[in-house]
């Protein structure tokens, strides 16, 4: 056979395998594509929903006070320590008072001297009084000028300025010793409230340092009242809005085994939380817990469910069964996108497939896992939950077939 024929056989034969191998792939092709995908459905019931917003925290007290130092000095007494429970008006702590005790002593003695100079000062006003007395009746007896009564009235207005100088100078005494003695007397620090001492960061022997425009003073110890707890949380700004006054809340400490306390919502912050690390906007919202335990302490971390609202007997539909899709314009004018779910619709004669019908939907609260359907749906409709590549490609009218349940074990 010529080299020529050969040849041109061989591309015929080469080009019938490609033919045969492309129709087969397409057969292929097409038989995927008509298979209809698998779907997973659930049953619309009624339902009893609670709306819950979530939050993470820590707890405090909700009466609490600083104690800081007033006066500087050597704390020279220190008598409680961390954790130990205190009344109103206990003995704290005692700070060096000697430099103040004699400053307080000088303004005493000061006081004093000055009701000495004042006494004196008295006694020569009265003498002047006198001698004013009888410089008129000389006068009058035309026994001395004018200019000797003259020169009396003047030596008597001396003397009463001098007492009128002199009661000034005890008035300003007065408030200095006062001002000594209270300086003095804030070297004792006693309770202002009743309740635990939850912080101590200071020692005996240790400078109290008083706070200055720029840097604070000494804290010296905190006193909590953990009569009243409160969990104090922070609330993403997306759920604020939800979030209001006298609101039930389950708050779950860490430190007891994640139980659970009953709480009400006490304050809800108008501006957001200051943060220099982190972009996210929060708001502080506190919870007072009803029930305490006895051995709560400040700081200990904890997490909340606020109940913001709940339905009874309303329609639920899974939600992931809720689906966003751009709606059809019928004047061509511009896309919006309408939120709905997929119903699924069997087909007679063969239960395991069926056809999916998009239902525009408005919702209502939404619960742990479901979402309340106000319109759109009726009880026993069946909807597609899933999964989620079959329901973000799925239109409105393609065939589905319904999974099969996994057969459980005996």
């Amino acid at each position: 056979m010529p080299k020529k024929k050969r040849s041109r056989k061989v591309w015929i034969w080469v080009g019938l395998v490609v033919v045969i191998l492309a129709v087969v792939g397409i057969l292929i092709a097409r038989g995927r594509r008509e298979k209809p995908p698998e779907v997973t459905t659930e049953t619309i019931e009624e339902k009893t929903l609670v709306s819950k917003v979530s939050a993470n925290g820590a707890l405090d007290a909700q009466r609490k006070v600083d104690l800081s130092a007033n006066v500087m000095g050597q704390i020279v007494n220190l008598a409680v320590r961390e954790g130990d429970r205190v009344a109103k008006g206990d003995f704290l702590l005692q700070i060096d008072q000697t430099q103040l005790e004699a400053t307080a002593a000088g303004a005493a003695a000061s006081l004093n001297a000055l009701f000495h100079d004042r006494d004196a000062t008295r006694a020569s006003a009265v003498d002047a009084q006198r001698t004013l007395e009888r410089a008129q009746r000389s006068f009058d007896d035309e026994l001395i000028p004018i200019s000797e009564l003259d020169r009396a009235r003047t030596a008597l207005d001396a003397a009463e300025a001098q007492v009128q100088a002199i009661e000034q100078r005890i008035a300003q005494a007065r408030a200095t010793l006062a001002g000594a003695r209270d300086t003095l007397s804030k070297t004792k620090i006693v309770a202002p409230i009743a309740g635990t001492v939850t912080r101590l960061p200071v020692e005996e022997g240790e400078v109290a340092v008083i706070g200055t425009m720029n840097n604070p003073g000494t804290v010296l110890m905190t006193i909590s009242d953990m009569s009243v707890v409160e969990a104090v949380m922070e609330v993403d700004e997306t759920d604020i809005p939800q979030v209001r006054l006298g609101q039930v809340a389950e708050v779950t400490i860490d430190a007891y085994n994640q139980h659970v306390f009953d709480g009400i919502v006490t304050e809800v912050g108008s501006s957001p939380i200051e943060t220099l690390t982190s972009e996210a906007v929060n708001f502080e919202v506190k919870i007072q817990l009803r029930e305490p335990p006895d051995t709560v302490r400040p700081g200990f971390s904890c997490s909340a469910d606020i109940i913001t609202d709940t339905k009874e007997s309303v329609l639920a539909a899974p939600i992931q069964s809720l689906v966003v899709r751009e709606k059809p314009s019928e004047s061509g004018g511009k896309v919006t996108d309408e939120e709905g779910v997929y119903v699924y619709e069997t087909d007679e004669g063969n239960p395991a497939s069926g056809t999916a019908r998009f239902s525009a939907v408005e919702t209502g609260i939404t619960g742990e896992t479901e979402i309340e359907i106000a319109t759109g749906l009726e009880k026993d409709d069946e909807v597609i939950t899933g999964p989620f590549r079959v329901l973000r490609e799925l239109e409105d009218g393609d065939s589905v077939s319904r999974a099969k349940e996994p057969e459980k074990e005996s």
